[in-house]
């Protein structure tokens, strides 16, 4: 006999409908086996059947992910770090299942050595004998207290980097407000990031190193000296272009990454061969027009 005692009423009918849901889909079990009891009480019997007790350990585990484990992460939230808004609780959340699904490597390293999803397994598969009785609060409270110091660092690292990202996107809009009315000093620029990165003018003459600079704003670099690439953001926010063509092999790199949130709309994106095709095909290009750039 497995029996499990839930604190919340909303908990132990949550737990009994998807068990008995899981029960019908894959056991050919007699209906009498699962039974639930004041409300409170699951109670399976799963006398020599290892089928029936897989089935409720699965159960079991899924219950935790995916309708505790965030309610943990939010108790976390609130009551270590004072996040209390939910947006700011939802963005967060969103960084910590980007970490334990596995999409964010450069934020998967400050976790390395912790695997939320084994601690678990390791912890259920601990507690399920043949006959057993628990509660499911005492269990959580005491069992997985391992568990909830691995939680605890998914989001440290997770609130480090929301942090990192609301600072980004202010530093993008304060960006986009110096850009807010500018007048182009050339209507259209053509940007190269190949082995460096290279600035063209309209006519595809080659805008060299010393007039970018001499075209800079220097509120632009006072204001903004750590954030902002005096390479080729200052460059661009400066000139102000109507129309900027940027070619790249790899979009997803950082500074394409800025240059699509500051400038978005003007902005259209190729690849590097596309611009030396470009390139081959005005090969007829005015030679004086390019004499302006030293």
């Amino acid at each position: 006999m497995i029996e499990i005692i839930f604190q919340s009423s909303t908990d132990a009918r949550n737990f009994y409908e998807h068990l008995y849901e899981q029960l019908q889909s894959f056991c050919q079990c007699d209906n009498n086996i699962l039974h639930f009891e004041d409300q409170h009480i699951v109670r399976v019997s799963a006398e020599n059947n290892g089928d029936v007790l897989n089935i409720v350990k699965e159960v079991f585990f899924q219950f935790i992910v995916n309708q505790k484990q965030d309610d943990w992460f939010k108790r976390i939230l609130m009551e270590h770090y004072y996040y209390e808004d939910e947006g700011e609780q939802q963005q967060i959340l969103e960084i910590i299942h980007s970490i334990l699904e596995g999409s964010r490597e450069d934020l998967a390293a400050f976790v390395s050595g912790l695997d939320v999803k084994e601690s678990l397994k390791s912890a259920v598969d601990q507690l399920f004998q043949n006959n057993i009785s628990f509660s499911f609060d005492s269990f959580v409270k005491f069992r997985m207290r391992p568990l909830m110091n691995e939680m605890t660092k998914y989001v440290e690292v997770s609130i480090d980097e929301y942090k990192m990202e609301q600072e980004y996107q202010m530093f993008i809009h304060t960006l986009r407000d110096f850009l807010s009315g500018k007048q182009p000093k050339i209507n259209t620029i053509h940007v190269v990031m190949d082995e460096g990165v290279y600035f063209y003018d309209e006519h595809l003459c080659e805008i060299k190193r010393g007039e970018l600079l001499r075209m800079i704003d220097r509120k632009l670099l006072s204001n903004h000296p750590v954030y902002v690439d005096s390479v080729t953001i200052a460059p661009l926010l400066s000139i102000a272009p109507s129309a900027i063509y940027l070619y790249s092999d790899d979009f997803e790199q950082p500074l394409v990454r800025t240059i699509r949130n500051i400038f978005e709309e003007r902005l259209e994106l190729s690849s590097i061969e596309a611009f030396y095709n470009f390139q081959n095909a005005h090969s007829y290009a005015n030679e004086e027009k390019c004499k302006r750039y030293p």
